[in-house]
């Protein structure tokens, strides 16, 4: 196998990531906010909270006090719950995708109605 020579004057790799000045982002600051905002993320962990506790509690709270002792109505009605945490969620989730459009799109464009003939 041949091998192949560096010229004295062709840097190699790891001379030409030392030198990070002249790349041309060098001179802008990084941008480091998070992706998804804050309120996003804390929306999220409330509900995952809710997941856990609203269906357990339920089941616990009911199984012995109305459902006196019948596990399978305790359980369907755990299920419920289950569902409608998943549910408001999804709700919460679009009303606050519907705001964001209109805050982006009431900005730059006006509202049309019938044109008069």
């Amino acid at each position: 196998m041949a091998t192949r020579r560096i010229i004295s004057q062709e840097k190699t790799l790891l001379e030409k990531d030392d030198s990070i000045g002249s790349s041309p982002a060098a001179s802008e600051k990084s941008n480091i906010t998070p992706a998804v905002p804050i309120s996003v993320i804390i929306k999220l962990l409330a509900f995952t909270l809710g997941m856990i506790v609203i269906p357990i509690g339920s089941y616990f709270l009911t199984v012995d006090t109305v459902f006196k002792g019948n596990s399978t109505y305790a359980g369907a009605l755990a299920a419920i719950m289950a569902n409608a945490v998943l549910i408001g969620y999804i709700f919460v989730a679009m009303a606050e995708d519907q705001s964001e459009q209109q805050q982006q799109g009431g900005a730059g464009t006006s509202k049309e109605g019938k044109k008069d003939r």
